[in-house]
C-alpha cells in the first residue's frame, strides 16, 4: 500500500543528481523555446503532489498550468483511461463517428452557461480551441475584424497569437500576424490604463470602444467578435470589476458582434463555478475550453450556439481532436467536478484567499490579491503608493518557493499565481501559505 503524501519534502539539493541527468539531455535534444522558470523534473504525481526522480516531493500549486483539475493521476480518471484504451484508442472524428465524442458533446450542452442548443468541436489544446473560435466568428459573421484585450493570452499559433497581447516575446519576429485584430486595455482596476477609479469611472475602459475605437479605427459592423478571458491568465490573473462583463455583453448585442469567452484557463470548476463567466451571469456566443477539461489528457473544445456553428462539412476538421481516451477522461473529470470539486474550489479557494489577504497585511511588498476560487493572483510591488512592479522579487519568490517544496508560476509583470489541483485541502492551503510567507520575508530583505 502506497504511503499517503501529506507535505512537501526536499531531500537533495535541487536539482538532484538524477534530475540533473534529464536536464542535460533536455538541453541537448529539446527546443530551447520553452520558458521553464525553475528546474523541476517531474517523475510521478499523486493528488496535489509531484515527486522528482531523486525522491523530492513538491506541493503543486501550478497543476500543469491549471490542467490537472482532479489532481495528479486521480484513480477514477486513470481507470476511465485504461478501460477506453482496451476498446478503442483512435478512429478520427474527421471521417467517422464514435460514442465517446458524442457523449462528451452532449455533456458540454448540459454544462454550457446558456439555455439554448449548442454544438461543439473537439480539439487537442487551448490554442486550437481559440483558433477555431476565431475562424468560426469570421465565417459566420462575414466580418473581417476582431477585438481583444491588452494582457490577453489566447495561445501561440498564428491566429491565436494575433489575439494574444501578454508579452512581446510571444509575438516578436512572427510578423506579419493575422490582420484586423485590435487591442484595448482590460478592466485592470489596480493599474487602470485611464487613471480612473472604480466604480465612479462607470467602467470607462469599455466606453472607449464606442467613443474612440468604433469612431476612429474600425466600424462596429465590420467587427466579427470580441474575445475576452473572464479572468486574465498569463496577463496577471486579473479579475475585472463587477458590471464589466455585463456592459461588454450589452455592447456586443447592440452592434451584432459575437462574444467569445476564453475559458481555457479559468473554466472547468477552477473559480468555484463550472465556468468563470457564470459569476457575472453573462452568456457567450462562442466558448473556448481546454486545460482542466480532461485532467491532463490533451483535449479542448469550442462550443457555440447551434445557429452559429452551422458551417458545412470540410470547413473545419482535425485528426486527433476528441480522441476517445481523452473524451472518457473528460467525462469522468466533469463527473468529479460536479459531485464535489467545484464546491471544494469555492470553499478552499476562499480560505486560501483570506490567508493571502492576511499575508498582505504582514508584507508591504504585496500590492494586490485577486481572483476567485482556486484561481488566485498576488501582485508584488516595490511601493504600494507608486505601485512600481517588483518583477525581480516576484521571480525570486517563485524560485525560493520551489526550493522549499512549493510549485508556483509567475504571471503578469510582477505577479505569481496559485492554481492548484481542485482536490487541495485547507491543510494544503496552510502549507502553501507558510512557504509563501517564508519566501516573502526573504525577498523583502534589502
Amino acid at each position: 500500500m502506497e504511503k499517503t503524501i501529506t507535505a512537501p519534502q526536499i531531500i537533495t539539493p535541487l536539482p538532484g543528481p538524477e534530475a540533473q541527468k534529464i536536464l542535460e539531455k533536455d538541453a541537448k535534444y529539446i527546443s530551447p523555446s520553452y520558458g521553464r522558470p525553475y528546474p523541476l523534473v517531474a517523475e510521478e504525481g499523486r493528488g496535489a503532489f509531484v515527486i522528482d526522480p531523486d525522491g523530492n516531493t513538491f506541493l503543486d500549486f501550478a497543476a500543469g498550468i491549471a490542467v490537472v483539475s482532479t489532481g495528479h493521476c486521480h484513480p477514477q480518471v486513470v481507470k476511465a483511461i485504461q478501460d477506453q484504451a482496451e476498446k478503442l484508442i483512435h478512429i478520427s472524428g474527421t471521417d467517422f463517428y464514435y460514442r465517446s465524442q458524442v457523449e462528451l458533446a452532449e455533456k458540454l450542452q448540459e454544462i454550457f452557461p446558456g439555455n439554448f442548443p449548442v454544438k461543439s468541436f473537439l480539439t487537442n489544446s487551448g490554442t486550437e480551441s481559440i483558433e477555431g473560435c476565431f475562424k468560426l466568428a469570421r465565417y459566420k459573421s462575414k466580418r473581417p475584424n476582431m477585438i481583444a484585450f491588452l494582457g490577453a493570452f489566447h495561445g501561440r499559433s498564428l491566429g491565436s497569437v494575433s489575439l494574444t497581447a501578454s508579452k512581446t516575446v510571444q509575438r516578436r519576429h512572427f510578423a506579419p500576424l493575422i490582420p484586423g485584430v485590435y487591442h484595448i486595455p482590460y478592466g485592470y482596476c489596480y493599474r487602470c490604463a485611464y487613471k480612473q477609479k472604480y466604480p465612479e469611472c462607470d467602467i470607462y475602459c469599455l466606453d472607449y470602444l464606442k467613443k474612440f475605437l468604433f469612431k476612429k479605427l474600425v466600424a462596429p459592423d465590420e467587427v466579427a467578435a470580441i474575445i475576452a478571458e473572464p479572468i486574465q491568465g498569463e496577463g496577471g490573473y486579473v479579475c475585472p470589476p463587477e458590471g464589466y462583463f455585463q456592459k461588454l455583453e450589452q455592447i456586443c448585442r447592440e452592434y451584432g458582434i459575437l462574444l467569445i469567452i476564453d475559458e481555457v484557463q479559468s473554466g472547468m470548476g477552477r473559480t468555484g463555478k463550472m465556468f468563470a463567466i457564470e459569476h457575472w451571469g453573462v452568456t457567450p456566443d462562442i466558448l473556448g475550453i481546454a486545460k482542466g477539461i480532461a485532467s491532463g489528457m490533451p483535449l479542448g473544445a469550442f462550443v457555440a450556439k447551434a445557429e452559429i456553428m452551422d458551417w458545412p462539412p470540410g470547413t473545419h476538421a482535425n485528426t486527433f481532436g476528441g480522441n476517445p481516451i481523452a473524451c472518457k477522461a473528460a467525462m469522468m473529470t466533469i463527473e468529479l467536478l460536479q459531485k464535489e470539486l467545484i464546491n471544494n474550489a469555492a470553499q478552499v479557494g476562499e480560505y486560501l484567499k483570506q490567508g493571502l489577504l492576511a499575508l498582505q497585511e504582514k508584507h508591504p511588498i504585496i500590492g494586490d490579491v485577486r481572483g476567485k476560487g482556486l484561481m488566485l493572483g498576488v501582485e508584488l510591488v516595490k511601493d504600494r503608493v507608486t505601485k512600481e512592479p517588483a518583477s525581480k522579487q516576484s521571480d525570486a519568490l517563485v524560485d525560493k518557493a520551489f526550493h522549499k517544496g512549493l510549485l508556483l508560476l509567475g504571471c503578469g509583470e510582477s505577479s505569481f499565481r496559485l492554481s492548484p489541483p481542485l482536490v487541495i485541502t485547507k491543510n494544503d492551503a496552510d502549507l502553501a501559505l507558510k512557504i509563501i510567507d517564508e519566501a516573502l520575508t526573504e525577498v523583502e530583505k534589502p
